[in-house]
């Protein structure tokens, strides 16, 4: 029986079982709440960070342009993993059917490809901004930053609709329970009772190049950011630009530190736990750090919000 014949006649009845964090836990009912908070943290964080950079005309640059981008990343990626995890847990269900399976697996793959690619992108924006100050509307002009961010979707997209059908099409024998809290790939090719040696490969040689290829344009773009930083006559000058660098840098190494260690490293350094925890910081955790990093330490973000407040005090008083 081929692998199109094997799932036609299981999808309807056969379903995975998500193991999940909660299975892990000592107190599940207060990882559950603690979950859901930071669901919601990351939710208004993003949104928040979206309608002010919308909103206030200062505010319409090719960075902010990213940022936004990113933020919309962030909001899609974490809402396609917690509200399942959550009200699995709420209803007592563990189970994901083939389909749900697969458009979920999809979804992650270009969502967290679309952000590798999208962080290269802002990488390269700074880089134009900080070296380059007097082309920078000519280099970066709305049809060039708006050409990247589809680019960066495109790329994403192309890694789910590759190594989506692929993994989906295994038969899966061995067992029905993920280690794991979502359809990730790794964790579904361990059920397949056939040989997945080329998917891994495929998957590794995806990752690398997903991987090297925003990582050799953030390194070179923040090589020469920082040979013009130390160049800079100006103190102020050089503390703007560092402050903005450091920003992405922090979130750069976080996240890419994090699918480094999800889908290049040997299945030696793996195991189920340490897998959890890792996808737990670059699939949820990550999605609320990106807004405090952005809005908290960006004197224009914050002085946008406090300006907002403000108007809307005014009006409430009037």
């Amino acid at each position: 029986m081929d692998n199109t014949t094997w799932l036609s006649n299981h999808t309807g009845s056969f379903a995975f079982i998500l193991m999940g964090l909660f299975s892990q836990s000592k107190h599940p009912a207060l990882l559950c709440v603690v979950i859901f908070a930071i669901f919601l943290t990351a939710l208004s964080g993003n949104a928040i960070l979206i309608l002010l950079i919308h909103s206030e005309a200062h505010l319409h640059t090719p960075m902010y342009f990213f940022i936004s981008q990113l933020s919309l990343m962030d909001i899609m990626s974490i809402s396609v993993t917690v509200p399942k995890m959550l009200m699995d847990q709420v209803m007592g269900v563990s189970k994901i059917s083939v389909p749900e399976c697969g458009i979920q697996m999809f979804l992650c793959l270009t969502l967290v490809g679309s952000e590798f690619f999208l962080l290269a992108a802002m990488a390269y924006d700074r880089y134009v901004a900080i070296c380059h100050p007097l082309r920078y509307p000519i280099l970066m002009n709305h049809k060039v930053y708006a050409l990247l961010a589809s680019g960066c979707w495109f790329l994403g997209s192309v890694d789910g609709f590759m190594l989506t059908p692929m993994t989906m099409s295994f038969p899966f024998c061995r067992s029905r329970e993920i280690r794991h809290f979502f359809c990730e790939v790794p964790a579904i090719t361990k059920l397949s009772c056939s040989d997945t040696s080329f998917i891994e490969s495929l998957m590794y040689l995806c990752c690398v190049l997903m991987l090297l290829i925003p990582v050799t344009v953030i390194s070179s773009s923040y090589t020469f950011i920082i040979l013009t930083i130390h160049r800079m006559n100006s103190a102020e000058g050089r503390k703007k630009a560092f402050a903005t660098c450091s920003s992405h840098m922090t979130v750069v190494t976080l996240f890419y530190g994090a699918g480094i260690y999800t889908y290049m490293l040997p299945s030696s350094f793996h195991t189920p736990e340490k897998d959890m925890v890792v996808s737990f910081f670059y699939t949820i955790l990550t999605h609320v750090l990106n807004p405090l990093v952005y809005s908290l330490r960006n004197k224009d973000v914050m002085g946008a919000l406090k300006k907002t407040l403000n108007v809307r005090l005014v009006v409430k008083k009037q």
